[in-house]
């Protein structure tokens, strides 16, 4: 196959984050799991922060400014997707949130996910399952079943309990998202261009349907 390409998002707000840094840690995952596989990858990681203003210019004009139209692109495009938000109020990041709500709700359609989040407790670890992965479950992106999640306790160290540690959860997450890239779940669903009619064209409609 031709050289995949993976998406990286961080919605972390912060500089250095420990959002960007698991975000980090799972590309190098998929990257060195591919090439296992005798594959390679193009990996570009997209900091959520950096587009805060054109997210929030995009929800109350309902037009992506340039930058954010161009990532837009770029990730419909990709092969697969890497997520990664703090925990913010038990749920992911509102950023986050706005990031995708302005995407076109078919651009994630059949793409292979893998899903991150990073907080300051243990505790909030189930926010993957009950919020982030139903987000993509949503938008009919194919998660693959590992979420990893990282409380400061798992930098730098294992579990401490005989489970599997932040590494090795990562390199496991990552297995699962390199054999949906590499085919277990066929193609993904080609995607007819979109085109919008006419603002007069709409309006007769409109006026017809009286």
């Amino acid at each position: 196959m031709s050289t995949p390409s993976i998406v990286v998002v961080s919605a972390g707000l912060g500089v250095p984050s420990s959002s960007r840094m698991l975000a980090d840690q799972l590309a190098e995952s998929a990257v060195e799991a591919l090439g296992a596989a005798g594959a390679t990858a193009e990996v570009e990681t997209i900091e959520l922060r950096e587009l805060a203003l054109d997210i929030a210019n995009h929800l109350v004009t309902g037009f992506a400014p340039p930058a954010l139209a161009a990532v837009q692109e770029r990730l419909a495009a990709a092969d697969a997707l890497i997520v990664v938000s703090p925990v913010f109020s038990g749920s992911y990041s509102g950023l986050l949130k706005s990031f995708f709500d302005v995407l076109d709700p078919k651009a994630l359609e059949g793409m292979p996910v893998l899903l991150g989040a990073t907080g300051g407790s243990a505790r909030h670890s189930l926010m993957l399952e009950h919020a982030l992965r139903p987000l993509f479950s949503y938008l009919r992106a194919v998660v693959v079943p590992t979420a990893v999640y990282a409380a400061p306790q798992d930098w730098g160290a294992g579990s401490g309990d005989g489970a599997p540690g932040l590494e090795q959860r990562s390199r496991r997450a990552a297995k699962e998202l390199v054999a949906l890239i590499l085919g277990s779940v066929g193609p993904r669903p080609a995607r007819a261009p979109e085109v919008s009619a006419p603002f007069e064209e709409l309006l007769a409609k409109i006026q017809g349907n009286r």
